[in-house]
């Protein structure tokens, strides 16, 4: 079969939609099939890669976002989408590149959206007005467009499950089980990083407002005033890195900024008491996955789809991985000081993370994505 995934918001310094574009186009092609990945860039550009072919097409940057990009011409991707032929065409953009949809599903090829942001979050952060109207009409429309809806999460399908979406299947992302380990945990790093401190906090994700990045800040300095001696790494950048640093020059922060040594990053993350995700309207978060597979418990936004994996409601709580909190700093630093608690009496914490890790590989996701068939058997596929 040949695939051809579409996405917007991918470049040098993406995280979340490179790793699962990455991912994806390892999958299938080790499962014999041919992916190709159209994403934005300065200019055309064709190559090989590890993960498929990659074709850049000239692009808009967005302002205020850190140099995100988005496809300048959905004619010239139609163009390219006549010559490669595709069997399946999947897209990483709900906004721009449904029309690409349409065109498609009219010739009778397969389609499928990927929807990796929630609407009425996006719109909740940026508009005073919630707009539920036009969030309705927007993903109605977007469904008609595809073949498929997939989120990846409860929290990701309960926009579209309110409007009766025929078409959606939830699909989890996967995690990179070998690359994130307990076994980078690094005595030596995890002393350099901490300068003096006793508990090492992570932040690993874009640092832009729908994240709210500033919410570990808050964490942070509640714990010192509480007389924990703690040290906050963040990872990652973005449009908020400025902002963020100017208002913790005072307290113990360091700014590692994007890290592309993935073994690196790896050994940061094991290396971490706690890592910290605070984004309220997070429908997946693979930096939280990322943190358990290295055996680091996360504390993360009770409103987000992050605790879904945390296993907060299990049984008796007893085996739980992370902690949700109310999004404030105040209660942050609650959450994060129960985990620091567990972690000196519960030496299975962190290999209960890696094992809960477990149960996302990738080669789960990759099973779920290529039974997806042109003619939707969807009672079956939600019964799988």
């Amino acid at each position: 079969m040949k695939i051809i995934h579409i996405a917007n918001f991918y470049g040098p310094k993406s995280g979340g939609i490179k790793t699962t574009l990455h991912n994806l186009g390892t999958g299938y092609t080790s499962q014999g099939h041919e992916f190709t990945y159209i994403v934005p860039g300065a200019g055309l550009h064709h190559e090989k890669t590890p993960h498929g072919t990659r074709i850049t097409v000239p692009s808009l940057v967005i302002p205020f976002t850190g140099g995100y990009r988005i496809i300048k011409s959905n004619r010239q991707i139609r163009n390219m989408l006549l010559a490669l032929s595709p069997d399946r065409i999947e897209v990483s953009d709900r906004f721009t590149l449904s029309s690409v949809g349409r065109w498609a599903k009219s010739r009778k090829i397969t389609t499928l959206v990927f929807s990796h942001e929630t609407l009425r979050g996006l719109i909740k952060t940026y508009l005073p007005f919630s707009a539920k109207k036009f969030v309705a009409w927007h993903n109605q429309r977007l469904a008609k467009s595809f073949d498929y809806v997939i989120a990846t999460t409860k929290f990701a399908s309960s926009e579209f499950l309110a409007i009766g979406t025929k078409n959606l299947i939830q699909v989890p992302l996967g995690v990179d089980l070998k690359t994130f380990s307990p076994k980078n945990r690094d005595l030596e790093l995890r002393t350099k990083l901490l300068k003096g401190g006793e508990i090492l906090l992570v932040h690993c994700g874009r640092l832009s407002p729908e994240k709210k990045p500033e919410r570990s800040i808050q964490a942070l300095r509640e714990l010192l005033k509480r007389g924990v001696n703690a040290r906050l790494i963040y990872v990652g950048t973005g449009p908020l890195h400025k902002k963020l640093y100017e208002s913790s020059r005072d307290i113990p922060v360091t700014f590692l900024g994007y890290i592309s040594d993935k073994k690196y990053l790896a050994s940061v993350v094991a290396s971490a008491d706690i890592s910290i995700a605070p984004g309220p309207i997070e429908t997946f978060c693979l930096s939280a996955l990322e943190s358990l597979a290295s055996g680091t418990p996360v504390v993360a936004s009770e409103t987000s789809a992050v605790g879904e994996f945390l296993l907060i409601d299990s049984v008796g709580s007893a085996d739980f991985v992370g902690q949700v909190a109310a999004n404030n700093g105040s209660d942050f630093a609650d959450a994060i000081e129960t985990l620091i608690g567990k972690l000196k009496t519960d030496n299975t914490l962190r290999s209960r993370c890696h094992h809960q890790a477990e149960n996302f590989p990738w080669s789960s996701t990759i099973s779920q994505m290529l039974s997806l068939g042109k003619k939707p058997n969807l009672q079956a596929l939600r019964a799988a």
